[in-house]
């Protein structure tokens, strides 16, 4: 009756080794198949990944060089100088607004007047 608790302990104890070596070798098929994984697998992926975005990256750098020039398309005003488009000076319709780096000077005369009399000049 005396070695039963004896007994227990050493069923206990053997149990506990027969989890390690059980564990040891889980531990061991895991990182096999980590590095399977890592080799093969996750080589694929980051092939793919790369494919993917690699075309991606080049034409955000090729859309950054594109906008990064001066821009034509927008508007921007343009106001009458003694050099260029004098008649318009001072004129109501003088629109002087440039779409894409071409300039509209009025809806007459959309590339302005040659003289400085414009004979459809009205004062603002």
């Amino acid at each position: 009756m005396e070695e039963w608790p004896k007994t227990i302990f050493d069923t206990l104890e053997s149990l506990a080794g027969m989890v390690d070596e059980f564990f040891l070798g889980v531990n061991e098929i895991v990182e096999e198949l980590a590095d399977e994984w890592n080799n093969t697998v996750g080589a694929e992926i980051d092939k793919c990944l790369q494919d993917i975005f690699e075309p991606i990256v080049e034409s955000y750098f090729e859309f950054d060089d594109i906008v990064s020039e001066p821009d034509q398309t927008f508007t921007y005003p343009v106001a009458p100088t003694l050099e260029r488009n004098p008649a318009c000076i001072g004129c109501r319709h003088y629109h002087g607004q440039a779409y894409g780096g071409n300039l509209l000077v009025c809806g007459m005369h959309p590339y302005g007047w040659d003289t400085e009399n414009c004979p459809d000049w009205e004062s603002n």
